[in-house]
This record gives C-alpha cells, structure tokens and sequence, in this order.
C-alpha cells in the first residue's frame, strides 16, 4: 500500500460524458467525480485519497453519512458514478477555513492529522499472523505510491520494466550472513513496525518461504554479493489468501510465491537488484512476478497495461490488479524522496465486488 497524504492540490475540471450535475477533478492522473460548478479548473481544494478513514464529523460535513466503504461506513474506496471511476475526495472543509491552499499546495503539506484522517488498516487473517519478535535489523520496506498522484516520477521515454501486480500478502525474508545465517520472516504490515515471525509450520509466510527454498537462495546471493544482509520480496498468493486465486490453493500444500525484489546490503551500504539483474540471478531458482512490458515509458501506456486479464495462471482466470513500474536501472526519484518505484492499479480490480485487502 501506498503512504496516506492528504493534500491541497491544483484542480483541473473535465464534463462529466454520462451526468449534467456532475463533473470530474483531476488530481495528478486521478480523477474524482464533483458536483458541476462546485470548482473550476486551476482552483485549489484538498485531495483525500482512497483508503483514508474519515472522523464522523467530516463525514457530516461532507453530506458521506452512509455512503462510503466499510463496517463503519467511513473509508474512502474507488466507486463508479454514473459510469465514470471515482478516485478519492475533492473538498474545502471548513477546518481548513482561511488556509491558504495555494500556498499549501507548493509547501505540500500534509493535512491528515488536522483533518482527523488515518490510513485503512486491513484486517489480518489467522493463518497470517502468528507469535512475533523483536527485529530492528529487518532490510527496509519500500511503499509503493501511485503513478496517478505521482506522474512525474519517470521522464518520458525513459527505458523502464513493467511487472504485473499480484493480488496476495507480500512477504520479505531477510537473510543475516554476518549474524550466524540468521533468517527473519515478515509480513508488511508487521515489517513496518520491525516485527518477525517467530517460525511457525502453520504459518501462511514460513510455509511460502520454507516450500520454496528462499533461505537457501538468499544465503547462496549473499555469498555471490559477499553481502551482510539479504532481503527476498514475495507475493504470497492463491485462494484461501485473498479473492484473486490465479488458479492455485494455499490451503493445500505450499502456497503460490513469486518474487518482485531483492536487496542486497553491502559494507553497510543497501542496494536494489536491477530488473535484469534479478531475472538472470534468479532463473530457474525461484519463481518470478511476470514481466509484461520493457520500453520507454509512457503514462497512457502504463494505465493500459494495468487493465485486462491477469497472466500468472495462463488461463487468464480473472482481472489483473495491476502493474508495477521501475526503471531499468534504479534509482533516485526527487519527486518521491526516494527510489523511483510505482504502481498503477485497475480500476476494475478496485470497484470489484467482495473484495479482500490484506496485506
């Protein structure tokens, strides 16, 4: 999941095709549906981006009472209205009176907590949680953010790679050459906060890492690196994980894996394996998230390929989540104050209905 931020930004206004009362914001390449004559384009509102949870007295002001996501009725989801992708909350709340948005928008400051709005927390299965430890030597997890709030993150025609986005439970293995070949297990959301898995047969994480032979490939990388530290990061899937299956059970023997990143830390010093690099280090040793593009980038491109069909079974089961995007070669990016890494996701996979979001 992406980092929650809610911001001022500058508003471009397009005609709703299907509504006259309504009309669309844009925000970066998101568009949020308004009502028409609400703003104007090159006006500053505040942006509330999806898995934000809103206090009631927002919601109120908003007139939401009863129309958003969740239990509680009070989370910010993807919708269609009348026929057109609804991204987020364009607004002015009155606690925001007498801000000056213009001026918040090139500070780019973040209006969360006086908003009272916080980040979604999925709920966490059973078989994915489990006893925890103490790991504050866990190899960092990199939050993805959106191509559509962040389309400046690469320049067009720069070469990138495109990977399909797996609908499952990410999973990071980090492997301490340097501290008696220890291995950690981790999931994201417990990564986050410097928490390990203690080993457990039972345990959706262990058994993904432990069926697939991931300790002993991070030890043979390490080797290879003459590294410190290794970290192997996999997407966890199948049915009984979330609602995309791609044709396999994770109930039944060892659950679906494949990996998306490898870092390698050495003489202190943390490194991302290029897109190439991990491929070639990789075949035929561990399964792999596929790739589906390799080119010069270019947005409209991108999105496109978000869509359709998912390819992991080869039976195209169901909808494809998305995609991720990196450059050939990482990267700084200055626009996400740190590597140039981000997603792109359908926007059938987030109107989807019974969907599951554990991370």
């Amino acid at each position: 999941m992406s980092t929650l931020r809610v911001t001022a930004e500058r508003l471009t206004i397009h005609v709703h095709p299907n509504a006259d009362a309504l009309e669309l914001a844009q925000v970066g390449l998101y568009r949020a549906v308004v009502a028409k004559g609400a703003f104007r384009s090159g006006d500053f509102a505040v942006y509330i981006p999806e898995q934000s949870v809103l206090p009631d007295p927002l919601i109120d002001e908003l007139g939401l009472t009863g129309r958003l996501a969740g239990p509680a009725h009070n989370r910010v989801k993807a919708v269609r209205l009348r026929g057109e992708l609804s991204q987020g909350l364009v607004c002015r709340p009155a606690a925001l009176d007498g801000v000056d948005l213009e001026q918040a928008t090139a500070d780019g400051t973040d209006f969360a907590e006086r908003l009272g709005i916080v980040k979604w927390a999925p709920p966490v299965p059973v078989s994915m949680s489990g006893d925890v430890e103490s790991a504050p030597d866990l190899l960092p997890w990199i939050d993805i953010e959106n191509l559509q709030r962040y389309p400046d993150v690469f320049a067009p025609g720069e070469p990138v790679v495109v990977t399909e986005k797996l609908h499952g439970t990410a999973c990071c293995l980090t492997y301490h050459a340097a501290d008696g070949s220890q291995v950690q297990v981790t999931s994201k959301g417990l990564g986050t906060q410097r928490l390990a898995l203690k080993e457990d047969g039972r345990n959706l994480y262990w058994r993904a890492v432990r069926s697939h032979g991931v300790p002993e490939t991070a030890a043979r990388l390490a080797a290879k690196y003459g590294a410190e530290r290794v970290g192997v990061y996999g997407e966890v899937y199948g049915s009984g994980v979330q609602d995309l299956g791609y044709g396999t059970d994770a109930r039944c023997g060892g659950p679906a894996y494949a990996v998306f990143d490898v870092a390698v830390q050495t003489a202190g010093r943390v490194r991302w394996l290029d897109p190439a690099e991990l491929a070639e280090t990789l075949a035929g040793e561990l399964p792999q998230v596929p790739q589906l593009y390799e080119g010069p980038f270019e947005a409209a491109r991108i999105l496109e390929l978000a869509t359709g069909r998912e390819t992991v079974s080869g039976r195209e089961l169901h909808l494809r989540e998305g995609v991720v995007i990196r450059p050939r070669t990482d990267r700084y990016s200055p626009e996400l104050g740190g590597r140039a890494i981000a997603k792109a996701v359908s926007g059938a996979y987030l109107t989807r209905k019974g969907g599951t979001e554990y991370e």
